[in-house]
């Protein structure tokens, strides 16, 4: 009987992340039918209360049945007891209108937190709530994110924004 030594080597599987999303020069160009919604968005952002970070954020939901629901970011001195826009959006819909599907949320946002030319991202705790909605209404919603300069992009999905959701 012999003994030997083995050397197992791991090598990892490398796997890669992507998604689609459609990209605007300006809000302008997406289909009229999203006018009112980018509008709407922009116009609650001027009830965001951003004392602190001086970032405006503006988020308008479509429901299926053309309903609008309209969000906008709640700062507070007690850190981390405000709320971001698309989460007061989503909530309130959640809230008051539990049965009714979301077809598109917007969001919309201002301010020197982020550079004029940086893509407009919502954070991770929006994402999470933003993918347990689709879960809910199983089904997917469109998310139109316009940054400070105009360029505005749709993904399909919010889920595509979060590949890797908790939970789900």
């Amino acid at each position: 009987m012999s003994t030997g030594c083995f050397l197992l080597i791991l090598i990892p599987m490398e796997k890669e992340l992507s998604f689609k999303y459609s990209q605007f020069e300006h809000w302008k160009e997406l289909p009229e039918a999203d006018h009112a919604l980018v509008a709407s968005a922009y116009k609650v952002m001027e009830a965001a209360y951003a004392p602190y970070s001086k970032f405006c954020v503006g988020a308008s939901l479509l429901l299926e049945d053309g309903t609008l629901v309209t969000g906008s970011n709640q700062e507070n001195i007690a850190y981390p007891s405000g709320l971001c826009a698309e989460r007061v959006a989503l909530f309130f819909a959640g809230a008051n209108h539990p049965d009714k599907i979301v077809d598109t949320l917007c969001i919309v946002a201002q301010g020197d937190l982020v550079d004029v030319e940086t893509l407009l991202s919502p954070c991770g705790g929006c994402r999470q709530v933003m993918v347990e909605t689709e879960k809910r209404q199983n089904q997917p919603f469109r998310v139109i994110l316009v940054s400070q300069n105009n360029v505005t992009i749709i993904a399909e999905s919010a889920a595509s924004l979060l590949p890797l959701a908790f939970g789900i």
